[in-house]
C-alpha cells in the first residue's frame, strides 16, 4: 500500500514539473514575440506617426518630440489583447506615451494612448 502511494506521488510530482516546465516555455516564447513585434521596424513606423499626431513638428528642430525610447519593462501582454508599451521621450521619464498595439485585419496600430500630464501640457502649449 505504501509503495502504491510513493509511486502514485512521484508520476503527480512528476506531472506538476512537465506542466510548469511548458507554461514557462509558453510564456517565454509569448515574451519573445512581444518583444521582437515591438522592435519591429512597423511598429517603429506606428510609434512615429502617432507621436508625429502629438506633435506635428516631431522630430523637426521645432518640435517638442525629438526621440524616443522604448521601456522595454513596459511590454506585457493586454488582457483584452495586444501588446502594451511605454515610450520614452527625450529620454525624460516624466514626458512618456503609452499605447496598446494590436493587429486589426493584419495591420498593426497603436490605440489606448494614455499620454504623461507633463507631455500633454508641453504638446498643448507648443501645438
Amino acid at each position: 500500500m505504501r509503495k502504491r502511494w510513493f509511486i502514485a506521488m512521484r508520476v503527480v510530482v512528476m506531472i506538476v514539473a512537465i506542466l510548469g516546465v511548458k507554461f514557462y516555455m509558453d510564456e517565454k516564447k509569448m515574451n519573445e514575440e512581444m518583444i521582437k513585434l515591438v522592435y519591429s521596424d512597423e511598429a517603429k513606423q506606428v510609434f512615429e506617426k502617432r507621436l508625429t499626431n502629438l506633435d506635428a513638428k516631431a522630430f523637426t528642430k521645432e518640435g517638442i518630440i525629438q526621440s524616443y525610447e522604448i521601456d522595454e519593462g513596459s511590454i506585457k501582454p493586454n488582457p483584452m489583447g495586444g501588446i502594451e508599451v511605454r515610450l520614452i521621450i527625450n529620454n525624460n521619464s516624466d514626458l512618456y506615451a503609452s499605447y496598446t498595439m494590436s493587429r486589426n485585419n493584419g495591420v498593426l496600430g497603436g490605440g489606448g494612448a494614455i499620454i504623461s500630464k507633463e507631455l500633454a501640457r508641453q504638446t498643448e502649449v507648443k501645438g
